[in-house]
């Protein structure tokens, strides 16, 4: 259990207010320039050595992935984009941050471009967050007029400057190349890789893309020590982490805990337990609707963490909780993901473009039951097809609610086919 002292985002609810007066008294922007004055490598040190992984559901190491940029750089020769474009269903954390903790991101986005040695950066906002970017663009105005952004940051010496970009609602857009791609403003459709950003990325120049959460901390870490976050949590799984929870609880929220918990103890103790009683669940979505769901029986001692949840088949992702009692009908809920990511690919993988649609007709049979038995097997093939065999995650996240409803609720789905087939017959 997270202690008080730990805690990274002090107003993630709101309470307090956002204005940089706010975040000040929070210890926001505290000697960021003796940071700045820093070298570059000391600060991809310190992110390495606390084991922080992104926070935007692939769980890759931060400091690993800072790494990877060229040392040498040209005047506006390398950027930072922060992928804000929060659009995965059961996922309500960067919102949260963007509104009510945005100098925490605007700090964190500074800090990160002086250690990959960027000039420039650029805030990706999903373009449904209207109030949410009026807030950023009146936070960077702020940093801006306090001599924070600008030629001379935080009077380092030092020359970064801050955009937002808005989006127009694209899911795939989340995807780190088709942001760049819409930030050039073409059309969000992902890029073949290689090249990677790191190499070729926006405007053809070196670029690091991260989520906000994982750039939000940054200055906390460097503040508090490596030691200090890798404390916290499990080996290899260290640190804080927002979570979402949403679905059959008494109160969804989002919240703050420790890396690691058991998932029953931050649902019970955060979210006021499952609607009907702990022995009226039925599943968990436990990493937003892209992984795969865990029965009652494994949420019983999973930990929430990316190895833990590995270990079970699924995946922390994005930390999206999405509580499922009894009461659900598990396959239509399955079924209503698959719309979405059917209606989401953008076209240009084989795989993706007709599976997803292949998934999401399927998926409406086996509602009414009005299929075959043997239907549930050619489902299974066609998503171990579309899974891997795209240029981006989408046909991954598209195929593994479908494959975890059949790992652990095949009797669901062959009862629905048998008692229509029943029905039929009469």
């Amino acid at each position: 259990m997270i202690k008080n002292k730990d805690i990274i985002f002090q107003d993630i609810h709101g309470y307090k207010g956002n204005s940089i007066e706010e975040s000040l008294s929070r210890g926001d922007w505290d000697n960021t320039k003796q940071f700045i004055l820093k070298d570059s490598e000391w600060i991809i040190d310190q992110v390495t050595k606390s084991e922080l992984r992104g926070r935007g559901g692939a769980g890759f190491p931060t400091g690993l992935k800072w790494s990877f940029m060229p040392k040498t750089a040209k005047e506006n020769n390398h950027y930072i984009v922060i992928n804000a474009d929060e659009s995965e269903p059961g996922t309500c954390k960067d919102r949260e941050i963007l509104r009510n903790e945005p100098h925490k991101l605007i700090e964190g986005t500074l800090l990160a471009g002086k250690a990959i040695r960027a000039n420039v950066g650029f805030i990706y906002i999903r373009g449904e967050f209207v109030n949410e970017a009026k807030i950023l663009e009146k936070a960077i105005n702020q940093a801006y007029e306090r001599g924070y952004l600008g030629d001379n940051a935080c009077g380092s010496g030092y020359a970064f400057h801050l955009h937002l970009h808005r989006g127009a609602g694209a899911y795939i857009c989340g995807e780190e190349t088709g942001l760049l791609e819409s930030l050039e403003g073409k059309k969000g459709l992902p890029r073949l890789k290689p090249p990677f950003p790191a190499n070729a990325g926006l405007y053809g120049k070196p670029t690091t893309v991260s989520n906000v959460e994982t750039v939000a901390v940054v200055p906390t870490i460097l503040r508090r020590g490596a030691d200090w976050f890798s404390s916290i949590g499990r080996k290899n799984n260290t640190g804080t982490k927002l979570f979402c929870i949403t679905g059959h609880v008494k109160y969804p929220c989002v919240i703050e805990e420790e890396m690691g918990i058991p998932l029953k103890v931050l649902i019970e103790k955060y979210a006021g337990g499952v609607s009907g009683g702990w022995d009226n669940l039925l599943a968990v979505i436990p990493g937003g609707s892209s992984t795969p769901l865990i029965p009652k029986m494994v949420c019983d001692s999973v930990l929430m963490d990316f190895d833990s949840l590995a270990e079970e088949g699924s995946g922390l992702g994005t930390a999206g909780v999405i509580v499922m009692n009894k009461s659900t009908d598990i396959i239509k809920a399955i079924w209503r993901i698959s719309k979405f990511y059917s209606h989401e690919s953008c076209g240009q993988c084989t795989p993706c473009r007709e599976g997803t649609g292949w998934i999401m007709r399927t998926m409406e049979k086996l509602i009414s039951g009005n299929t075959k038995i043997q239907d549930i097997d050619l489902l299974k093939n066609v998503c171990d097809q579309v899974e891997g065999h795209t240029i981006c995650a989408l046909g991954d996240a598209a195929a593994w609610p479908v494959q975890g409803l059949i790992r652990h609720f095949r009797p669901i789905l062959e009862h629905r086919i048998k008692s229509f087939n029943k029905t039929e017959k009469k």
